[in-house]
């Protein structure tokens, strides 16, 4: 699986060097995805712009025996926070097309193969723009019916798609799997365990560092994870850490393009900028909340299941850690999303 894995790296590389040279490369060889292309499916990396000018890059995946008459209905997929298109996002997209959908999965403003400097900055703003901004395309394109479109979030862009539903009614279905509340964990800590004196430090060494990265000239970029994919876990990590790292880190999901962390200023905007106070003004339009039994995150979507109105839904998948809803194809309930997206996008 290691060599699988840089042999993709290279291949990516390879491919970086002829767009360079100015060489055009077919679609077929541009495969640098963390799971299997599948020959259900016709695959397409697109880009479109979002309202504050950055481009957004996509992967649009659409199923091959495609009708053209008929519009489809459309899921737009977010990635993990820190991660990128070619991993858990294009899972669901890809699968999500296969079961008829035309689906795409997008990176984020400031990563992946998405514009903006600096890079690797996280904005809770404007990534809940970039929902929007997928749904601009997606309801402008010939073959799919705008008034039949939802998106599926993963982890931290569970909480930037329902954010988005909030406001853009464009939006007629919301799914989210291993949710994160980022604005929530960032301002309160884990399970809100930070206290005033403690978000008072962590503000005031966040202005220190705004003046230090204004000096230099660019920002504080943590240590992410490793550029090519590693054997083992480190020993000493904490069982959240490990996790994560199991998952980035790893040949399961690793991708070059994945860093992790964000620049250390990012955290300021999140700590004023609350993701969820409206989430019960998306109903009627309903919701589908799907989290492991034992994942560390679940707080973050029992809490938002209860914030929630009707029509919502919660399921429970057994045995599933936070990350295994990523990409374990044998435990994602696709059955279920199929049927969620099927109904609500009729």
């Amino acid at each position: 699986m290691k060599k699988i894995h840089r042999f993709h790296i290279l291949l990516a590389v390879i491919v970086s060097l002829l767009a360079v040279a100015g060489v055009s490369v077919a679609a077929d060889t541009m495969w640098d995805k963390t799971f299997a292309k599948s020959d259900k499916v016709i695959h397409e990396k697109i880009s479109y712009p979002n309202r504050y000018g950055l481009t957004i890059s996509a992967d649009l995946y659409r199923p091959k025996n495609m009708d053209q008459s008929p519009k489809y209905a459309a899921i737009l997929v977010g990635t993990p926070y820190g991660g990128v298109k070619e991993q858990g996002a294009g899972i669901y997209a890809q699968t999500m097309a296969e079961r008829g959908f035309v689906a795409m999965a997008f990176d984020e403003s400031y990563n992946g193969e998405s514009s903006g400097e600096p890079r690797h900055l996280s904005s809770p703003d404007i990534f809940v723009e970039d929902f929007s901004a997928g749904v601009d395309f997606l309801g402008t394109r010939s073959f799919v019916d705008k008034n039949k479109i939802g998106v599926i979030g993963l982890c931290g862009s569970g909480g930037f798609a329902l954010t988005a539903a909030q406001v853009d009614h464009r939006i007629k279905a919301v799914a989210t799997a291993s949710m994160y509340d980022m604005s929530r964990v960032i301002r309160k800590g884990w399970k809100d365990t930070m206290s005033n004196e403690q978000r008072n430090k962590t503000l005031d060494q966040l202005g220190e560092q705004r003046w230090k990265d204004f000096e230099i000239g660019s920002p504080l970029l943590p240590q992410g994870f490793p550029k090519e994919a590693a054997d083992s876990i480190p020993e000493g990590l904490d069982p959240i850490s490990s996790e994560f790292w199991e998952y980035y880190a790893m040949p399961r999901g690793h991708h070059p393009r994945s860093h992790g962390p964000f620049t250390q200023a990012s955290n300021m905007a999140f700590m004023n900028f609350p993701l969820l106070n409206y989430i019960d003004t998306i109903s009627p339009r309903p919701i589908l909340f799907i989290m492991g039994d034992k994942a560390h995150s679940r707080y973050f979507t029992e809490d938002a299941y209860k914030m929630a109105a009707e029509p919502k839904e919660l399921v429970i998948v057994p045995g599933a850690r936070h990350i295994d809803l990523y990409d374990r194809t044998d435990m994602i309930p696709f059955d279920k999303l199929e049927a969620f997206f099927s109904s609500n996008l009729k």
